[in-house]
């Protein structure tokens, strides 16, 4: 299996590394790698914007005459740059355990409401990439015991600041919006501000822990 990722311009002034058809079983070594490739081309200046995406990275130039030489340095940088080399920030997120399908979670896998708890909760987080809307970030580390299909019907509003399991994932909702999650907590937590020099609180990189206020479940 080729351990380099495909590159190639997207227009005259854009580049997409697709590193997709590399080794599934080592996601997050792979996204360490797009990270720290982001990091080092944000630092040149020579870009109006990079997007991290789930193995992907779309790089946008300042000026079109950047693009064959970034088209030959990519492939070496990649074999250079170690994914040790980026640290992001790291986010404690206060969140109250009593969400509406907290329950259901838990009987879904025969824990106590404690144990869907303490397990969500020890766990660390890396931010993979941002969609679905502004400030929502893709979670990697959900522990196995917790993975729970979505929900049948989709709630037609879940509220800001929830905090939900979606098969492989766990995320929070930044703003209103439909969602077919399963809400375990709230967080009072601003994910998203557009006031802000930087709107969005966490980055792709960047890591996580779920931090339980006291007096949570009775138990199960």
């Amino acid at each position: 299996m080729s351990s380099a990722p495909i590159i190639y311009a997207l227009s005259n002034n854009s580049l997409l590394i697709d590193a997709a058809h590399l080794d599934a079983n080592n996601v997050l070594t792979i996204q360490k790698k797009i990270w720290a490739l982001a990091a080092h081309c944000k630092n040149t200046a020579e870009f109006t914007d990079l997007v991290a995406g789930m193995n992907s990275l779309t790089l946008y130039l300042k000026s079109s005459a950047g693009l064959t030489k970034w088209l030959e340095a990519l492939p070496l940088l990649w074999d250079e740059l170690k994914s040790s080399t980026f640290t992001g920030k790291h986010h404690l997120i206060e969140t109250l355990y009593e969400g509406e399908d907290l329950a259901y979670v838990a009987s879904f896998h025969n824990l106590s409401i404690d144990e869907v708890i303490s397990i969500h909760s020890k766990a660390q987080y890396h931010v993979l990439f941002l969609g679905f809307q502004p400030g929502f970030a893709y979670l990697h580390g959900l522990d196995t015991r917790l993975h729970t299909p979505r929900r049948a019907e989709p709630r037609i509003k879940v509220p800001k600041g929830a905090v939900a399991i979606g098969a492989a994932q766990t995320g929070i909702y930044p703003s209103d919006t439909p969602g077919g999650w399963h809400i375990i907590g709230h967080t009072n937590t601003t994910l998203f501000n557009s006031t802000r020099s930087q709107p969005c609180l966490m980055q792709p990189g960047d890591t996580l822990e779920f931090v339980a206020l006291k007096n949570q479940g009775a138990g199960a």
